[in-house]
């Protein structure tokens, strides 16, 4: 689930971008080669057709946060591409085999009706009452947390809120599953979390295919170079001066002959990938043929004798004589070459060793299963002993490892901030569990949030946001079982650790929104009043920004207020925008109502970007026009740094100077992939938000470790390619006028921002900066 959609306002739902995911769909069902994925477009045109289908006939409100009539928003929508909903729960749907089982064994029809009124009955219960205290269940989809909660409830003594839960949940007994399917085992150590499971890596090596060129190159090395010596061999038995066939060949050489050809026809049938020797313009070929035509007693006529004596005379060329030392010692080092094990033989070991794992987990040490060819496994397998697993090998076995996420960080094992994202959830989860004093319930609480993570976001509209997993109400029904100071002393905890992570392993990036979601549960649970902000669509931007965006940038002001590097570069009046934080501060409190909008920071980022006012407010500018007002917001708001910062702790091992290196490295990376780029405006928005880190770590420095930075800054860039340094100059210069109390402005300088109504000057290297 992704809460850029409570900021994403359209309008209305446009069916047309609906009919053109159809279209796609269909095309690729009817054309792509891969079965595998033409299956998959048939389930996307299946959805898309539904959506349309919602939409025509009313019975979907796209845009709404209850998009399909009759379910409520806690219900999980089956949700496409761009946050469509098509009318499907995911908690529906024909019955699970696990769902058949349990019917079969109570002995009661096999529907959900029955299996709800099963679940509550005595056995029902006691049944419950064993997966609560086993922890082997698996939740994956939110609803299916339900009756674990109704039977912890009622174990509990806690009536009242168990048979009002089961009051809410009977409308739709009939149509959703509440009830998990059972798990072999219990959930792995939360403290670890991993990318792929032991299943995923299986599923990369069993696809590891003998490569055909590689086996038809170990088949021409290992068996006809050789064997094509020993014919050049028995021809040059019957040279004379150079020339073969120069003397009469005897009896033994027939036989010979004879058993050449047998042993020909016994490998050209179990030697089938390399198929030169087929070809009657090759060597091997010309020197077969013309024995057959020997031993069948039929005189070769001038062309064919011909071409025998040039095959042979450039076969010895090439190769030297047969027996030779050099050719020898060539054969030696082939054969050396074509006996190394294929990967898909090594992959077929590493599968073995895979095989005792449970499929749904990660592994705890990869070492073990990455180790070189055993003495056991050769004699086993036939492979040789100490042959190492190669790295191609390596890479889905390593991406399963089980550990903390700050050892899969130092590992390289997590690339990116988005991959990041994608594991936090699986901690956040154990996180928000702590809150919950008993065992049982919070384990349930782990797996549900684990379930309700994989929600995917619904298109909103009028600033409506997507459910939380507090509104849910399983959850809310055990809400008074919190132990919420405790629950923030973890929370918080966690906070610092993942922000830190987060912003040290990747000081050049952004946080990516699904991670921002994840440190905003953490930051409410911890109630350190940390606002998270999240990156907004510039193509779906409506000119509104919730008040959390004036709240990030007032905390922007306290830490960076005061003259601070950053607030010269980017000319930021930290002083009137906490005023005005303030000001609308105040006026919310006279409310009634909460304002859903903040259009004192909206009118500021607007005036900052040089919009007009009234475009900006109704959503009226191009692309280009809402991303500069966007960009306006992360300059004001630092886009979360100033949060983890001054409200959150964050204080990186490594340094402020090393991160701001570090987001310089990232900045010359992304504008070295401008050059003959054909669309280059997303990598110079990148850039210039990697800048924009650089700066906010640049200005935490102390003085002395900004200039040393600065000149560290002015050698690197001599150091890149010149069409790197052409880029970045103007920009480094408007940095260095900055320090000097002048703008980045003046002169040959520029201030380096990523969105631009115009053409932007780091694309023009053909005329000074300016």
């Amino acid at each position: 689930m992704n809460h850029d959609a409570d900021q994403q306002h359209l309008a209305e739902a446009n069916p047309g971008y609906a009919s053109g995911q159809l279209a796609r769909a269909l095309a690729t069902a009817r054309t792509h080669q891969d079965p595998d994925t033409r299956r998959r477009a048939q389930d996307k045109s299946r959805a898309w057709r539904a959506v349309l289908a919602g939409m025509a006939n009313g019975l979907l409100a796209i845009g709404s946060q209850t998009p399909v009539a009759g379910l409520p928003a806690w219900v999980t929508p089956e949700v496409v591409r761009g946050g469509f909903a098509t009318g499907e729960a995911l908690a529906g749907g024909p019955l699970r085999p696990y769902e058949t089982d349990v019917a079969r064994r109570a002995g009661i029809p096999e529907d959900r009706r029955a299996l709800f009124a099963y679940w509550l009955s005595e056995d029902g219960l006691g049944r419950l009452y064993d997966l609560l205290d086993s922890g082997r269940y698996e939740v994956t989809v939110p609803e299916e947390a339900a009756l674990l909660t109704v039977a912890w409830l009622a174990r509990a003594g806690e009536t009242q809120a168990a048979l009002a839960l089961v009051e809410e949940l009977v409308p739709f007994a009939d149509r959703l599953r509440f009830a998990p399917p059972p798990a072999d085992r219990p959930a792995p150590d939360a403290a670890a979390v991993h990318r792929r499971t032991v299943g995923d890596a299986r599923h990369d090596l069993d696809r590891r295919l003998p490569s055909r060129a590689v086996e038809t190159q170990r088949e021409a090395l290992a068996v006809w170079q050789p064997f094509g010596d020993e014919l050049l061999a028995h021809w040059l038995e019957t040279a004379e001066d150079g020339q073969v066939l120069a003397r009469t060949p005897d009896a033994g050489w027939h036989e010979r002959g004879e058993e050449l050809l047998r042993r020909y026809r016994d490998l050209a049938r179990r030697h089938t990938y390399c198929t030169k020797h087929l070809n009657p313009k090759q060597n091997l070929a010309i020197l077969r043929g013309a024995l057959e035509e020997t031993l069948a007693h039929r005189p070769l006529d001038a062309r064919r004798l011909g071409l025998l004596r040039h095959a042979v005379t450039s076969m010895v060329r090439r190769r030297g004589l047969p027996g030779s030392p050099e050719l020898t010692a060539l054969r030696r080092e082939q054969a050396a070459q074509a006996a190394l094990p294929s990967h898909h033989a090594l992959a077929q070991l590493v599968l073995r060793r895979l095989s005792g794992l449970p499929p749904e987990e990660g592994v705890g040490e990869v070492e073990p299963l990455l180790a070189p060819v055993s003495e056991e496994e050769a004699r086993e397998t036939g492979l040789p002993a100490g042959a190492a697993i190669p790295h191609a090998l390596r890479r889905p076995v390593e991406a399963a490892l089980s550990a903390p996420i700050g050892t899969l960080v130092e590992r390289g094992l997590v690339p990116s901030a988005e991959v990041l994202a994608e594991l936090v959830p699986q901690l956040v989860a154990a996180t928000t569990a702590q809150a919950y004093p008993d065992d049982s319930l919070r384990t349930l609480a782990a797996a549900h949030y684990r379930a309700f993570r994989n929600r995917r976001s619904l298109l909103l509209l009028n600033l409506e946001r997507q459910v939380r997993v507090e509104e849910l109400p399983w959850v809310k029904a055990v809400a008074g079982w919190r132990s919420d100071t405790e629950a923030g002393e973890v929370s918080a905890l966690a906070l610092r650790q993942l922000g830190e992570l987060a912003v040290q392993a990747f000081p050049g990036t952004i946080l990516p929104n699904p991670l921002v979601r994840e440190l905003s549960v953490l930051a409410r649970q911890a109630d350190l009043g940390a606002p998270l902000v999240e990156e907004l669509a510039a193509d779906i931007f409506m000119g509104t920004f919730t008040p959390k965006f004036l709240a990030a940038a007032r905390v922007a002001a306290e830490l960076l207020g005061g003259g601070s590097l950053y607030e010269r570069y980017y000319a930021i009046d930290y002083r009137a925008l906490r005023n005005l934080a303030i000001a609308e501060a105040g006026e919310a409190q006279t409310r009634t109502i909460r304002p859903r909008t903040s259009p004192g920071f909206a009118q500021l980022c607007a005036e900052r970007a040089g919009s007009s006012s009234s475009r900006a407010r109704w959503g009226f500018g191009s692309v280009a026009a809402n991303g500069t007002v966007i960009e306006q917001a992360q300059i004001l708001t630092t886009h979360n740094l100033a949060t983890l910062v001054h409200r959150v702790g964050i204080a990186p091992a490594t340094g402020w100077e090393d991160l701001a290196r570090r987001s310089f490295d990232t900045v010359c990376r992304l504008t070295a992939r401008v050059h003959g780029n054909p669309r280059p405006l997303s990598t110079v928005k990148d850039a210039a938000y990697a800048w924009r880190q650089m700066l906010f770590h640049l200005s935490l420095c102390t003085p002395r470790e900004q200039a040393r930075t600065l000149d560290w800054l002015s050698e690197e860039l001599t150091r890149r390619p010149g069409h790197v340094a052409v880029r970045l100059t103007p920009a480094l210069t408007g940095l260095r006028q900055v320090t000097q109390g002048g703008s980045p402005e003046d002169g040959e300088g520029r201030r380096l921002l990523g969105w631009t109504t115009g053409g932007h000057w780091m694309l023009d290297t053909t005329r000074p900066a300016r």
